[in-house]
């Protein structure tokens, strides 16, 4: 049986103007100076944001996918839709009192990216807005990034909670789905272990990262990893995993798995009684789901070119396995092996592969990498 998706939540436009990369500096001042004329090769401009990379993943796994991100009735709504025309996929909710979100990604060579967003749009999303309709077509319901979308965090989330509750109502089965921190921003600043505590009772499956875990749960152990510099999850105990994990199947969600960047990832779900609660469209299979615990590691990419929206297609993997009838460990596997298909390619869609493809290459042998600290 075929189910019918929604990805919802955070939708912009990426543009990347492209540098010379043969002319390498130090800082930012040796290339952006006041009145100066910087020639420029070209520009990369796609769709972000948990609707497109997720959302699109999961129409290439070939999945019947509806989206719903906002933008505003202008230029760059109008780019931001015909991508997705293009994909074969609509659906976007139009505002014409916003501007459409779009960042510009500064890459500049031989410094690390400057991001200059707007959120746009974005920060207007209450849920309210997605029609009754869609709903009752549905079967499956993910939201992606709330931490970057002002209603859904203001008023300690009130309108995340109530958008996730309406769509249970509906007989929907959910996901959900976290975006990093600015500690120093409105978002940074909010109750973030109460906003979870509010809206996990009407999540099914929760897939965020470790790194926007910790900081919401366990600032201590976030601030300490942090301090080390670099990949936080090189550094990462399987036992504070555990840990994070169970704190978000005790806060009311059916499911966990957890992304941990190249220490690979783990799974967790909740006994029957919880699982009865998921969405009765879905046809979860209790008995192969309930108290399911484990470790996944990573598989090797061929190559790395770019880990950009890598964790939003494995998402879409896991989405697509779980819609499929496959348990907890299956659905990490085919997770993580569509991840280090995403991140040979330059973009987050150019890697993926069909799950077929992906299930003969890991019986085959595919070899696995990562670890972590068992202490």
């Amino acid at each position: 049986m075929e189910h019918k998706l929604i990805a919802a939540g955070h939708i912009c436009l990426d543009i990347t103007p492209v540098f010379d990369p043969e002319r390498a500096v130090g800082s930012v001042e040796q290339i952006l100076e006041p009145g100066k004329l910087i020639h420029m090769n070209g520009a990369s401009v796609h769709t972000g944001g948990s609707v497109a990379n997720t959302g699109l993943a999961l129409k290439l796994l070939g999945n019947d996918v509806t989206l719903l991100g906002k933008v505003g009735d202008d230029a760059f709504g109008a780019m931001v839709r015909r991508i997705l025309k293009s994909y074969g996929c609509q659906g976007l909710l139009v505002d014409k009192d916003s501007a459409t979100s779009y960042s510009v990604v500064l890459a500049i060579p031989g410094i690390d990216r400057i991001f200059l967003h707007d959120p746009g749009a974005n920060d207007t999303f209450t849920g309210e807005e997605i029609p009754e309709r869609v709903l009752e077509q549905a079967d499956h319901f993910h939201f992606g990034y709330p931490p970057i979308m002002a209603q859904m965090y203001r008023r300690g989330g009130e309108l995340l909670a109530a958008m996730l509750c309406r769509v249970k109502q509906a007989g929907l089965s959910t996901s959900l789905d976290l975006a990093a921190v600015d500690p120093a921003s409105e978002a940074g600043r909010a109750d973030w272990e109460a906003i979870l505590a509010r809206a996990l009772p009407w999540v099914d499956f929760f897939v965020p990262s470790f790194e926007e875990l910790a900081f919401m749960l366990d600032r201590p152990l976030y601030d300490a990893l942090a301090a080390r510099g670099g990949d936080m999850t090189r550094h990462l105990r399987q036992q504070d995993v555990a840990r994070l994990s169970a704190r978000c199947l005790a806060l009311g969600c059916g499911a966990v798995l957890l992304k941990c960047g190249t220490w690979g990832m783990y799974y967790k779900t909740a006994g029957r009684e919880r699982l009865k609660q998921v969405g009765r469209k879905l046809g979860l299979d209790g008995a192969l789901w309930a108290d399911r615990e484990g470790y996944q590691p990573c598989f090797e990419a061929d190559c790395v070119r770019s880990g950009t929206g890598a964790g939003d297609v494995s998402i879409a993997a896991y989405l697509t396995a779980l819609c499929r009838g496959k348990d907890p460990a299956a659905c990490a596997a085919l997770a993580a092996a569509e991840g280090a298909c995403s991140v040979t390619s330059y973009d987050a869609l150019g890697g993926i592969r069909p799950l077929e493809e992906l299930e003969a290459r890991i019986e085959s042998g595919w070899k696995t990498m990562g670890g972590c600290d068992a202490g």
